[in-house]
């Protein structure tokens, strides 16, 4: 049952290296999720400034002296909150651990909107499912390999592991 389950550590240990940190030390530090470089914490912060395993940092958060690697892993879990609901609320069918886990990270990645009104739940809920745009899971599932219209290699290279996940 879907409901019964949460992301594994190998699940959670996959999205880390999915994600990427910027650290100094043992300390996560605020970096541009864009480039991935670190941000001045004394400036004004651009948009998509990120910390930890790629938490978008909110008004009102202050992460100036940066966080443990512990506190980098409570707020990933804590931000996987939503991916799982998004999985548990979408999601019809019983799903394996390994499953559960590869359609958390992308509902992660993605967006709980974007996961919700996906082909790839449509195909995971429904074995006869067909659309002529995707004409299977693996295409529609790799198919959300793009940002910003182009498509992204380091994109391309999670939704082939996802899949592969879900898969095993």
């Amino acid at each position: 049952m879907v409901n019964t389950l949460k992301i594994s550590n190998k699940g959670i240990n996959m999205l880390k290296r999915f994600e990427g940190s910027v650290k100094i030390g043992d300390m996560h530090i605020i970096y541009d999720d864009k480039t991935g470089k670190p941000v001045n914490p004394d400036k004004e912060l651009p948009n998509g400034a990120t910390i930890g395993y790629g938490h978008l940092i909110k008004s009102g958060e202050n992460f100036k002296n940066g966080i443990t690697e512990k506190q980098a892993t409570e707020i990933l879990r804590l931000d996987i909150s939503t991916a799982e609901r998004a999985v548990k609320d979408n999601i019809t069918v019983p799903l394996s651990q390994n499953q559960y886990d590869a359609l958390v990270s992308l509902a992660y990645n993605i967006g709980a909107k974007n996961f919700a009104d996906s082909t790839v739940v449509k195909y995971v809920n429904d074995s006869n499912y067909h659309n002529s745009k995707y004409p299977t899971l693996e295409s529609a599932w790799k198919a959300w390999n793009k940002s910003g219209g182009s498509e992204m290699p380091g994109l391309t290279n999670r939704r082939h592991q996802e899949f592969s996940l879900f898969n095993n």
